[in-house]
């Protein structure tokens, strides 16, 4: 009998610890186990979103108490200076970085993921995202701006892109019979990586500073400790079906009655079809829209709502003192908080709510609300009611990380699991592309209301406005999604041939193998609660600081 490499997989002969062959599940193996794996990577390099939490204490590394500022400072100068402290706007392109780096890698190396395996690409993903944060260290120890931005930017935007879908296929492949709520629950892990990283940083750096240091590049080598360990462990913990593998009881459905495909598309034919482009654009549309409020969502409640946020709502924000500004920024960022917190509860809900309604009227309801509630908002912010106004942005927040979580299933429906998670990777560039229309939409937008002289209150609505064209745009894409022609699905000996490296102990016919079963068992619940403890505490942080809005 073969013995176990780790717990639940057989080496095969020849095989090295990363490769593939290795991580084929055996009899008595739990799916139940996976999802906790992919939460280990996605929690970790979800602290992206959390970055801005280090742009203050960065923009005073030199003066310390109070910025160092260079005002005839070039960016290029800005890039090598050891003397001015670097501004917060040359900070924020990090966010750039990681973003279209995201898209980028996860376009380039989604095949070599399929045919490497998730392990191996979960361990790459550690050794980037870790190590950029190591060389981000440096950059900031040595006040290089350059090498920050090649350390946590491109380095780390690099591990963001293969962290992110390295557990998707893999996912996909082990809940066939529930596909949105497997990668919902993954997808959920990169919303809530900021609400457990942003809060851990600011304790970090209260912790290491000094009358010398603001203590940043010290948090940054401490949460490359940490992140590496959670992300090795989840890559280590990484399992395949065997192919041929399907739940108990589980029948797919008809292809008859149904948009999902029984096939196989190849990687090399998915985006010459007019579903991935369809499906691009309905993922950009949404994204863009959801991703330009993420980003204007502290200063739109404070100019909307003003003095109201703290007990003066005759006050409009001009009239603020610098004092009572300060305070509404604090108001505001328990707002941003809570948005965080729909965008990730709505990864899971929206995902799962997908297997029961289908991913094309999942993407509609996305669309239809959105235009609604975006159509909507200028009258509560006009009636004054915060309750209404933050609702809405929550729900549409809900529906910006559901959009994120529901399309790796779509994609599975439409082009087969035999290589989603490099269509996914393809996919992924819809998402850098939003990151840049929807940030300029909103912020140029805004800019052109102040120089007009519209009032700061009104300052959004011709933005909410633009968005719902926008969705209505992503609404008509998802009407003309219709199911793949066939004269582009693989051969049923083009998958055979793929399929035959993975096998592994339990090749025969369709069937269980005895693998998968065993639900929520002590080492599944143990492996949940190691990174649920750690979410839930980022969860409490957030709704403390959420209820000072109200």
């Amino acid at each position: 009998m073969a013995t176990l490499d780790n717990a639940g997989a057989v080496p095969a002969t020849g095989a090295g610890i990363l490769d593939r062959e290795r991580i084929i599940a055996t009899a008595g193996f739990n799916r139940w186990l996976v999802p906790p794996a992919a939460l280990c990577i996605h929690l970790c390099i979800g602290m992206a979103y959390g970055f801005s939490v280090f742009w203050l204490p960065l923009s005073r590394a030199i003066g310390l108490a109070a910025p160092k500022a260079c005002p005839d400072m070039s960016i290029v100068q800005e890039l090598f200076t050891t003397t001015c402290d670097w501004r917060v706007s040359s900070l924020g392109w990090m966010y750039t970085l990681f973003f279209v780096l995201l898209g980028v890698s996860a376009a380039l190396w989604g095949g070599w993921l399929e045919r490497a395996g998730p392990r191996k690409a979960g361990v790459v993903a550690a050794f980037c995202w870790a190590g950029g944060l190591v060389l981000g260290a440096i950059g900031v120890f040595t006040h290089q701006l350059w090498i920050l931005w090649l350390g946590s930017g491109v380095i780390g935007g690099v591990g963001l892109g293969l962290g992110y879908i390295s557990p998707v296929s893999t996912l996909v492949k082990w809940f066939p019979d529930r596909r949105g709520m497997a990668t919902g629950m993954a997808i959920m892990g990169f919303g809530g990586g900021a609400m457990i990283g942003a809060p851990l940083a600011d304790l970090l750096m209260n912790n290491f500073k000094t009358t010398t240091s603001v203590g940043v590049w010290e948090t940054f080598l401490a949460m490359g400790a940490i992140y590496f360990v959670f992300m090795m462990i989840g890559a280590f913990r990484y399992r395949l079906p065997p192919s041929g593998w399907r739940p108990d009881g589980w029948t797919p459905p008809a292809e008859t009655k149904s948009m999902i495909t029984q096939h196989h598309v190849h990687l090399d034919n998915a985006h010459k079809t007019p579903q991935f482009w369809l499906i691009w654009w309905v993922l950009c549309l949404n994204v863009s829209a959801g991703i330009g409020v993420i980003g204007m969502a502290s200063p739109m409640l404070q100019e909307i709502f003003a003095g109201s946020l703290i007990g003066l709502p005759d006050v409009k924000f001009n009239a603020l003192s610098a004092e009572q500004k300060v305070a509404i920024a604090a108001v505001a960022a328990g707002f941003t908080g809570l948005l965080s917190l729909f965008n990730i509860g709505g990864r899971f809900f929206w995902a799962s709510l997908s297997d029961h309604i289908g991913r094309k009227r999942t993407y509609y309801t996305f669309f239809l609300l959105g235009i609604a509630l975006y159509a909507l908002a200028p009258s509560f912010a006009a009636l004054g009611s915060k309750a209404l106004f933050v609702l809405a942005f929550g729900i549409i927040l809900s529906m910006y990380g559901g959009g994120f979580a529901t399309v790796p299933a779509y994609l599975a429906d439409m082009f087969g699991t035999q290589f989603v998670g490099a269509i996914h990777g393809r996919l992924l560039t819809a998402w850098s592309t939003a990151g840049i229309i929807g940030p300029v939409v909103v912020n140029y937008i805004r800019e052109a209301q102040l120089a007009a002289g519209v009032p700061r209150d009104q300052l959004y609505n011709t933005t909410m406005y633009i968005l719902c064209a926008m969705l209505v745009a992503g609404l008509i894409c998802n009407y003309l999604i219709k199911p793949v022609d066939p004269k582009w699905y693989m051969s049923q000996e083009e998958v055979a041939k793929l399929q035959a490296a993975t096998k592994g102990a339990s090749s025969g016919p369709t069937g269980s193998f005895g693998i998968g079963k065993g639900g929520l068992d002590l080492p599944a619940l143990a492996f949940w609660a190691f990174v649920g403890i750690p979410l839930a505490w980022g969860v409490w942080i957030t709704l403390k600081n959420a209820v000072r809005i109200f």
